[in-house]
């Protein structure tokens, strides 16, 4: 079975933010959209500006603090300019009200 990390509480993260968290050495955006948790990976691709500090512009979609690239929380896609590299995504899974993200190999 993979290694997952725990991260946060549920009810650190509430609908509608992000937090950012390290797994591994790596930092990454978790954001709770209507009670489902995702991760990406929390370094814009474009410029180096946190995306948890982003506003999620609806459901699914961030947007970077710095310069405007929007990106899929689902997916990391990057949904528009000037981002063209997606964003690594991580597994979450939510276990007794904790927070939980799968280390990366």
């Amino acid at each position: 079975m993979a290694d997952y990390v725990e991260v946060a509480r549920a009810a650190d993260i509430p609908p509608g933010t992000a937090l950012c968290v390290m797994v591994g050495d790596v930092p990454v955006a978790v954001f709770n959209s209507g009670g489902a948790f995702y991760a990406i990976g929390d370094t814009c691709t474009h410029e180096e500006t946190s995306l948890s500090e982003g506003e999620l512009v609806d459901a699914y979609t961030v947007e970077c603090p710095l310069h405007g690239a929007q990106f899929d929380i689902r997916t990391g896609r990057a949904l528009c300019l000037p981002a063209t590299i997606p964003a690594d995504t991580f597994e979450v899974v939510v276990e007794d009200g904790v927070v939980k993200v799968r280390v990366p190999d």
